[in-house]
Protein backbone atom coordinates (compact mmCIF):
# COMPACT_ATOMS: atom_id res chain seq x y z
CA UNK A 1 0.00 0.00 0.00
CA UNK A 2 1.35 3.42 -0.86
CA UNK A 3 2.21 6.02 1.76
CA UNK A 4 -0.74 8.38 1.85
CA UNK A 5 1.06 11.00 3.93
CA UNK A 6 4.82 11.47 4.47
CA UNK A 7 6.61 9.99 7.49
CA UNK A 8 9.39 12.12 8.93
CA UNK A 9 12.51 11.40 10.94
CA UNK A 10 13.72 13.76 13.67
CA UNK A 11 16.35 15.15 11.31
CA UNK A 12 13.75 16.02 8.68
CA UNK A 13 11.58 17.59 11.36
CA UNK A 14 14.55 19.80 12.37
CA UNK A 15 15.25 20.77 8.72
CA UNK A 16 18.35 18.54 8.71
CA UNK A 17 17.20 15.70 6.42
CA UNK A 18 20.62 14.02 6.36
CA UNK A 19 20.91 13.95 10.15
CA UNK A 20 20.39 10.60 11.86
CA UNK A 21 19.87 12.15 15.27
CA UNK A 22 17.71 10.16 17.66
CA UNK A 23 17.07 12.88 20.22
CA UNK A 24 16.28 16.59 20.07
CA UNK A 25 14.74 19.16 22.35
CA UNK A 26 13.70 22.60 21.16
CA UNK A 27 11.56 25.55 22.20
CA UNK A 28 8.80 26.96 20.03
CA UNK A 29 10.28 30.43 20.41
CA UNK A 30 13.62 29.51 18.82
CA UNK A 31 12.83 26.66 16.44
CA UNK A 32 12.57 27.26 12.71
CA UNK A 33 9.33 26.19 11.07
CA UNK A 34 9.94 22.64 9.82
CA UNK A 35 9.97 22.10 6.06
CA UNK A 36 7.36 19.35 6.20
CA UNK A 37 3.85 18.71 4.95
CA UNK A 38 1.15 20.00 7.30
CA UNK A 39 -0.39 16.53 7.57
CA UNK A 40 2.24 13.91 8.38
CA UNK A 41 3.39 10.93 10.44
CA UNK A 42 6.35 10.64 12.78
CA UNK A 43 9.00 7.93 12.91
CA UNK A 44 9.66 8.99 16.50
CA UNK A 45 7.91 9.94 19.74
CA UNK A 46 7.18 13.57 20.54
CA UNK A 47 6.26 15.20 23.83
CA UNK A 48 5.09 18.80 23.55
CA UNK A 49 4.68 21.12 26.51
CA UNK A 50 2.84 24.44 26.68
CA UNK A 51 4.02 27.26 28.95
CA UNK A 52 1.60 29.83 27.60
CA UNK A 53 -0.89 30.31 24.77
CA UNK A 54 -2.88 27.57 23.14
CA UNK A 55 -2.77 25.35 20.08
CA UNK A 56 -5.06 22.92 18.29
CA UNK A 57 -3.88 19.50 17.16
CA UNK A 58 -5.49 16.67 15.25
CA UNK A 59 -4.45 13.02 15.57
CA UNK A 60 -6.19 10.51 13.32
CA UNK A 61 -9.27 12.74 12.96
CA UNK A 62 -9.63 13.55 16.66
CA UNK A 63 -9.05 17.17 17.68
CA UNK A 64 -7.40 18.38 20.87
CA UNK A 65 -6.68 21.76 22.46
CA UNK A 66 -3.43 22.41 24.33
CA UNK A 67 -3.62 25.01 27.07
CA UNK A 68 -0.98 26.34 29.49
CA UNK A 69 0.60 23.73 31.82
CA UNK A 70 -0.27 20.86 29.52
CA UNK A 71 1.60 18.06 27.75
CA UNK A 72 0.75 16.42 24.45
CA UNK A 73 1.99 13.03 23.24
CA UNK A 74 2.43 11.92 19.63
CA UNK A 75 3.51 8.36 18.79
CA UNK A 76 4.95 6.88 15.58
CA UNK A 77 2.46 6.06 12.84
CA UNK A 78 -0.26 8.48 13.90
CA UNK A 79 -1.44 11.03 11.34
CA UNK A 80 -0.83 14.39 12.93
CA UNK A 81 -1.88 17.90 11.97
CA UNK A 82 -0.82 20.99 13.94
CA UNK A 83 -3.91 23.05 13.15
CA UNK A 84 -3.33 26.42 14.73
CA UNK A 85 -1.69 28.19 17.64
CA UNK A 86 -2.11 31.48 19.48
CA UNK A 87 0.75 33.17 21.33
CA UNK A 88 2.25 29.79 21.96
CA UNK A 89 5.24 29.33 24.25
CA UNK A 90 6.66 25.95 25.16
CA UNK A 91 8.57 23.36 23.24
CA UNK A 92 8.98 19.88 21.91
CA UNK A 93 11.04 16.85 22.89
CA UNK A 94 11.64 14.23 20.19
CA UNK A 95 13.18 10.80 20.63
CA UNK A 96 13.28 7.42 18.91
CA UNK A 97 12.54 4.04 20.42
CA UNK A 98 16.20 3.07 19.94
CA UNK A 99 17.38 6.09 21.91
CA UNK A 100 14.98 5.39 24.76
CA UNK A 101 16.07 1.74 24.96
CA UNK A 102 19.79 2.45 24.62
CA UNK A 103 21.69 0.21 27.06
CA UNK A 104 18.40 -1.00 28.57
CA UNK A 105 18.14 -4.66 29.46
CA UNK A 106 14.33 -4.70 29.22
CA UNK A 107 13.07 -4.20 25.67
CA UNK A 108 9.52 -3.56 26.95
CA UNK A 109 10.44 -0.52 29.06
CA UNK A 110 8.85 1.87 26.58
CA UNK A 111 5.65 -0.16 26.36
CA UNK A 112 5.24 0.11 30.14
CA UNK A 113 4.43 3.82 29.73
CA UNK A 114 0.68 4.06 29.46
CA UNK A 115 0.62 7.54 27.92
CA UNK A 116 2.63 6.56 24.82
CA UNK A 117 1.33 4.33 22.00
CA UNK A 118 -2.07 4.74 23.59
CA UNK A 119 -4.88 4.86 21.07
CA UNK A 120 -7.71 4.95 23.61
CA UNK A 121 -6.73 7.72 26.02
CA UNK A 122 -6.57 11.47 25.61
CA UNK A 123 -3.03 12.37 24.45
CA UNK A 124 -3.33 15.74 26.17
CA UNK A 125 -2.47 15.91 29.87
CA UNK A 126 -3.25 19.03 31.90
CA UNK A 127 -1.07 19.36 35.01
CA UNK A 128 -1.23 21.06 38.37
CA UNK A 129 1.14 23.98 38.92
CA UNK A 130 3.35 21.86 41.17
CA UNK A 131 3.60 18.90 38.78
CA UNK A 132 4.23 21.14 35.78
CA UNK A 133 6.99 22.97 37.67
CA UNK A 134 8.70 19.67 38.50
CA UNK A 135 8.47 18.48 34.89
CA UNK A 136 9.70 21.82 33.52
CA UNK A 137 12.72 21.57 35.82
CA UNK A 138 13.67 18.24 34.22
CA UNK A 139 13.08 19.71 30.76
CA UNK A 140 15.45 22.56 31.64
CA UNK A 141 18.08 20.01 32.70
CA UNK A 142 17.70 18.33 29.31
CA UNK A 143 18.17 21.68 27.57
CA UNK A 144 21.27 22.40 29.65
CA UNK A 145 22.84 19.02 28.89
CA UNK A 146 22.10 19.18 25.16
CA UNK A 147 23.74 22.61 24.87
CA UNK A 148 27.03 21.43 26.36
CA UNK A 149 29.93 20.90 23.95
CA UNK A 150 30.47 17.53 25.61
CA UNK A 151 26.78 16.57 25.79
CA UNK A 152 26.36 12.93 26.80
CA UNK A 153 23.74 10.58 25.34
CA UNK A 154 23.90 8.62 28.59
CA UNK A 155 22.94 11.67 30.64
CA UNK A 156 20.30 12.77 28.13
CA UNK A 157 18.74 9.32 28.14
CA UNK A 158 18.81 9.19 31.95
CA UNK A 159 17.08 12.57 32.19
CA UNK A 160 14.54 11.43 29.58
CA UNK A 161 13.77 8.42 31.75
CA UNK A 162 13.30 10.70 34.77
CA UNK A 163 10.94 12.89 32.74
CA UNK A 164 8.72 10.05 31.54
CA UNK A 165 8.66 8.60 35.08
CA UNK A 166 7.41 11.96 36.37
CA UNK A 167 4.73 12.03 33.67
CA UNK A 168 3.69 8.45 34.40
CA UNK A 169 3.33 9.32 38.09
CA UNK A 170 0.94 12.14 37.16
CA UNK A 171 -1.03 9.81 34.89
CA UNK A 172 -1.22 7.11 37.57
CA UNK A 173 -2.42 9.60 40.19
CA UNK A 174 -5.45 10.36 38.02
CA UNK A 175 -6.30 6.80 37.10
CA UNK A 176 -9.43 5.39 38.68
CA UNK A 177 -7.75 1.99 38.94
CA UNK A 178 -4.26 0.73 38.27
CA UNK A 179 -3.41 -1.18 35.12
CA UNK A 180 -1.06 -4.13 35.22
CA UNK A 181 2.20 -3.44 33.36
CA UNK A 182 1.99 -6.99 32.05
CA UNK A 183 -1.43 -6.26 30.51
CA UNK A 184 -0.22 -2.93 29.12
CA UNK A 185 2.82 -4.45 27.44
CA UNK A 186 0.79 -7.31 26.00
CA UNK A 187 -1.81 -4.91 24.63
CA UNK A 188 0.86 -2.81 22.91
CA UNK A 189 2.46 -5.88 21.37
CA UNK A 190 -0.98 -6.78 20.05
CA UNK A 191 -1.38 -3.27 18.62
CA UNK A 192 2.00 -3.47 16.90
CA UNK A 193 1.08 -6.83 15.35
CA UNK A 194 -2.27 -5.38 14.32
CA UNK A 195 -0.59 -2.54 12.43
CA UNK A 196 1.52 -5.12 10.60
CA UNK A 197 -1.20 -7.66 9.77
CA UNK A 198 -4.64 -6.00 9.70
CA UNK A 199 -4.63 -6.31 5.90
CA UNK A 200 -3.86 -10.03 6.07
CA UNK A 201 -7.26 -10.98 7.42
CA UNK A 202 -5.93 -12.17 10.77
CA UNK A 203 -8.56 -13.13 13.32
CA UNK A 204 -8.35 -12.67 17.09
CA UNK A 205 -7.20 -16.29 17.25
CA UNK A 206 -4.30 -15.55 14.88
CA UNK A 207 -3.12 -12.67 17.05
CA UNK A 208 -3.43 -14.78 20.18
CA UNK A 209 -1.33 -17.51 18.59
CA UNK A 210 1.35 -14.99 17.56
CA UNK A 211 1.46 -13.69 21.15
CA UNK A 212 1.55 -17.25 22.58
CA UNK A 213 -1.57 -16.76 24.69
CA UNK A 214 -5.14 -18.01 24.52
CA UNK A 215 -7.80 -16.11 22.60
CA UNK A 216 -9.75 -15.69 25.84
CA UNK A 217 -6.77 -14.08 27.59
CA UNK A 218 -6.15 -11.72 24.68
CA UNK A 219 -9.76 -10.61 24.69
CA UNK A 220 -9.59 -10.08 28.46
CA UNK A 221 -6.52 -7.83 28.12
CA UNK A 222 -7.88 -5.89 25.14
CA UNK A 223 -11.24 -5.34 26.84
CA UNK A 224 -9.50 -4.15 30.00
CA UNK A 225 -7.33 -1.63 28.17
CA UNK A 226 -9.65 -0.40 25.43
CA UNK A 227 -13.18 -1.23 26.56
CA UNK A 228 -13.70 -3.07 23.27
CA UNK A 229 -13.39 -6.68 22.19
CA UNK A 230 -10.42 -7.88 20.17
CA UNK A 231 -12.65 -8.24 17.09
CA UNK A 232 -13.91 -4.67 17.51
CA UNK A 233 -10.37 -3.31 17.79
CA UNK A 234 -9.32 -5.23 14.65
CA UNK A 235 -12.30 -3.82 12.79
CA UNK A 236 -11.60 -0.28 14.04
CA UNK A 237 -8.03 -0.51 12.73
CA UNK A 238 -9.34 -1.40 9.28
CA UNK A 239 -11.85 1.43 9.41
CA UNK A 240 -9.09 3.87 10.42
CA UNK A 241 -7.17 2.87 7.30
CA UNK A 242 -10.36 3.28 5.31
CA UNK A 243 -10.71 6.83 6.63
CA UNK A 244 -7.13 7.58 5.63
CA UNK A 245 -7.68 6.30 2.08
CA UNK A 246 -11.00 8.07 1.73
CA UNK A 247 -9.28 11.30 2.77
CA UNK A 248 -5.93 11.17 1.01
CA UNK A 249 -6.51 9.06 -2.12
CA UNK A 250 -8.72 9.23 -5.18
CA UNK A 251 -9.97 5.67 -4.73
CA UNK A 252 -13.73 5.16 -4.74
CA UNK A 253 -15.59 3.93 -1.67
CA UNK A 254 -16.00 0.51 -3.31
CA UNK A 255 -12.27 0.32 -4.11
CA UNK A 256 -11.30 1.23 -0.55
CA UNK A 257 -13.73 -1.30 0.91
CA UNK A 258 -12.43 -4.08 -1.36
CA UNK A 259 -8.79 -3.26 -0.65
CA UNK A 260 -9.43 -3.62 3.09
CA UNK A 261 -11.26 -6.93 2.74
CA UNK A 262 -14.85 -5.63 2.81
CA UNK A 263 -16.14 -7.17 -0.41
CA UNK A 264 -19.74 -6.28 0.39
CA UNK A 265 -19.68 -2.48 -0.01
CA UNK A 266 -23.13 -2.07 1.59
CA UNK A 267 -21.91 -3.92 4.73
CA UNK A 268 -18.81 -1.72 4.77
CA UNK A 269 -20.97 1.42 4.49
CA UNK A 270 -23.15 0.22 7.37
CA UNK A 271 -20.15 -0.42 9.65
CA UNK A 272 -18.61 2.90 8.67
CA UNK A 273 -21.77 4.85 9.46
CA UNK A 274 -22.10 3.11 12.83
CA UNK A 275 -18.57 4.22 13.76
CA UNK A 276 -18.48 7.69 12.20
CA UNK A 277 -22.10 8.80 11.97
CA UNK A 278 -21.50 9.54 8.28
CA UNK A 279 -21.57 7.49 5.12
CA UNK A 280 -18.14 6.78 3.57
CA UNK A 281 -18.97 9.14 0.71
CA UNK A 282 -19.99 11.96 3.06
CA UNK A 283 -16.82 11.40 5.09
CA UNK A 284 -14.66 11.43 1.95
CA UNK A 285 -16.14 14.74 0.83
CA UNK A 286 -15.77 16.44 4.22
CA UNK A 287 -12.25 15.23 5.03
CA UNK A 288 -10.89 15.74 1.52
CA UNK A 289 -12.06 19.35 1.64
CA UNK A 290 -10.45 19.82 5.05
CA UNK A 291 -7.10 18.08 4.65
CA UNK A 292 -6.28 17.97 0.94
CA UNK A 293 -6.56 21.71 0.52
CA UNK A 294 -3.63 22.21 2.94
Amino acid sequence: MKNLVPSYSIGQFMNQPESRTQFEITSFETMHEPDIEDVHKHLFYEILWTDAGRSNHSIDYKEYVLTPRSLFFISPGQIHYFEEWHRLRGGSLLFTEDFFLLRQQKSDTLFELSFLDNFYANPCLELSKRDFTDIRHTIDLLFTEQRRDDASDVILQSLLHVLVAQIQRCVDARAEESISKKYLVLFKHFKRLLDEHFLDGWTSGDYADALHITQHHLNLVVKRLSGATTTEVIRSRSLLEAKRYLTFSDLSVTEVASMLGFFDSSYFAKLFRLEEGLSPLEFKKQMSEKYRKL
